[in-house]
């Protein structure tokens, strides 16, 4: 599923200003089979399953400004691009002042527009010299809240019901009695929500009696099965007293969806981002010099969750189809290894 506000667009407003109509008809032509690829089949052609949709509009954005790159820098526009095209505009990206990540996200993109090239056209596969993590240089985490901080977020959740002032044009009226952003920001911080699942999240997934929740795979970010996971009975009691509290605001009479801002939007990255962030200062949580999202809460669970119980547990709490995924949190400190070591005998 999308983000809010996000749409897999075929040709992009920067190439439709440099193509003429012609060459951007042209171009229509032939990348809506390429995006469409990636949705049907891209992941593996051999079982015709496609990457989920947030995937593909990344993937379709970052191979546009390729596209884009290639005719501003090499002839004018052409496509398909080739090897030599691709390996020029890596050659620029591997100095550019930005992450490994970043540059990690790009290779990858490139990688699967090669994949498409040779199931479409026959082509060779590209090859590059350059090989990015596109999770960051130790593929692991990149910032999560320890144990006393989730403890202080959950704690300062409780409040902001009440005094939800860091920019309350997104928010519902203040009401210290509300559930609202205690029920979110504790359901993510037991389910390690992505920004998206925030967005896509609906009454029909809860489970408070049973302190769970049942996501399905149409609704799933990666859109990979249906995944339960499990609630503290605290958040279920929160979860429960918001859909009780929801049924009676005017904002939610025709939709199932479980959490929206005050101009009844789904929630995306930045608004969450935001709320983090404050909620950080509410508990003197010093975020300054750090790369605090939201996806810290789910890191959090990632790390904490290996340390207390093991990868199959993180694999079915965070929805990761392939244990590869789940291995990034795989980060037991040595004391503790070896501390394990002296308890085994």
């Amino acid at each position: 599923m999308l983000e809010p506000n996000r749409t897999i667009t075929i040709v992009r407003k920067g190439q439709r200003d440099f193509l003429t109509r012609k060459a951007a008809v042209d171009y229509y032509e032939y990348r809506k089979p390429f995006l469409t690829y990636l949705l049907k089949m891209g992941k593996n052609p051999k079982k015709a399953k496609g990457y989920s949709p947030y995937t593909v509009c990344q993937t379709g954005h970052r191979c546009a400004r390729f596209d884009l790159w290639v005719w501003e820098n090499r002839g004018g526009y052409k496509a398909p691009p080739d090897q030599e095209d691709a390996r020029a505009y890596m050659e620029e990206v591997a100095f550019r002042d930005v992450t490994e990540s970043t540059k990690g996200k790009i290779l990858g993109s490139l990688g699967r527009y090669s994949k498409w090239l040779q199931h479409k056209f026959n082509r060779d596969e590209w090859e590059f010299n350059w090989n990015f993590q596109s999770g960051g240089g130790n593929n692991g985490p990149r910032d999560f809240l320890t144990k006393p901080e989730r403890r202080k977020i959950r704690q300062a959740a409780l409040g902001k019901d009440g005094t939800p002032n860091y920019g309350t044009d997104d928010l519902l009226e203040a009401d210290p009695e509300s559930w609202k952003f205690t029920s979110l920001v504790w359901t993510s911080l037991d389910a390690g929500l992505r920004p998206v699942e925030v967005g896509n999240a609906r009454v029909s997934w809860c489970e408070p009696e049973n302190s769970l929740l049942r996501i399905p795979r149409e609704d799933s970010a990666k859109n990979e099965g249906n995944w339960t996971v499990s609630l503290t009975d605290r958040t279920a009691t929160a979860l429960e007293r918001w859909i009780d509290e929801r049924e009676d605001h005017p904002r939610y009479e025709d939709t199932d969806k479980l959490w929206l801002t005050r101009h009844g939007n789904r929630y995306g990255s930045n608004e969450l981002s935001r709320i983090l962030k404050d909620l950080c200062d509410r508990a003197g949580i010093n975020h300054q010099n750090r790369q605090m999202s939201w996806y810290s809460i789910r890191h959090s669970v990632g790390t904490h969750m290996t340390k207390e119980r093991d990868l199959a547990a993180t694999q079915a709490q965070l929805r990761h189809e392939s244990v590869k995924t789940t291995l990034k949190y795989d980060n037991v400190p040595v004391e503790d290894r070896r501390e394990a070591l002296d308890k085994m005998g």
